[in-house]
């Protein structure tokens, strides 16, 4: 008999409620609130990601968050001499190393680890001696693992946004080549996370995957939030990824 897959994480993003805020230049709508209300209705983590250019997200909105929070702050950030100080001094539980360009309107593609491993390693334990849990943020590609496993991150996040613009056979290519990298990470010792692109309509499938432990998921959550309001939205994306894994 097949062992029952471990249950699943939901981590909120909830940038895109600073987005709507700094399109005024207001102090509404509050993040830190979109992060409280997430984390009532069942998130298990609030995911903010603090820019260079601060588009959305703020530092005040991290130190506010991080005091105020019940549940784990993953500081998403670029690997910067800036970030990582800024991290190590207010102490999120979790820093995800993501990839960051200017001009670009959400992350495109994983960070490359294997093109910058010593810059990133540098950067890991610096965040380890403070106590923060460290995931990089990667393509489901052989090199990028076998450079994140160097450099002692203790977990990875698989971008997912190939999967979620890619249709019919293509799409199930992408699962494919996802659900090998999770099971081929896991085995070498990882916790695996998985996020980007991912909706009520293409969520199931990657949360299926049993070595994926946890999916960060923000943009579709707060679009639907304008309908139903967020924590209906987090309690229909919670209840998509729990029967998906058979729960």
């Amino acid at each position: 008999m097949q062992a029952r897959p471990a249950a699943i994480r939901l981590g909120v993003n909830v940038d895109h409620v600073a987005t709507v805020r700094q399109a005024r230049g207001t102090d509404y709508p509050d993040p830190v609130e979109a992060g409280l209300l997430a984390a009532a209705a069942g998130a298990h983590s609030i995911t903010i990601h603090l820019r260079e250019d601060r588009r959305h997200i703020q530092e005040h909105d991290v130190r506010r968050l991080k005091s105020r929070c019940p549940v784990p702050v993953n500081l998403e950030m670029a690997v910067t001499e800036d970030m990582v100080a800024f991290a190590c001094r207010v102490k999120p539980q979790c820093a995800c190393l993501v990839p960051e360009r200017r001009q670009e309107l959400t992350t495109e593609g994983g960070l490359d680890v294997a093109g910058h491993e010593a810059e990133i390693s540098a950067a890991c334990r610096r965040l380890a001696r403070a106590g923060i849990a460290v995931a990089l943020f990667i393509d489901p590609e052989p090199a990028q693992l076998k450079a994140a496993l160097r450099t002692g991150a203790p977990h990875i996040e698989i971008h997912t946004g190939a999967y979620a613009e890619a249709r019919g056979a293509r799409q199930q290519r992408e699962r494919a080549r996802i659900a090998r990298f999770a099971a081929q990470a896991h085995a070498a010792g990882l916790e695996v996370h998985a996020g980007h692109g991912l909706n009520l309509d293409n969520v199931a499938s990657i949360a299926r995957i049993a070595p994926i432990v946890e999916l960060n998921i923000g943009h579709s959550i707060i679009a639907r939030a304008l309908f139903v309001g967020l924590p209906a939205a987090v309690a229909e994306m919670r209840r998509a990824m729990t029967d998906a894994r058979g729960w």
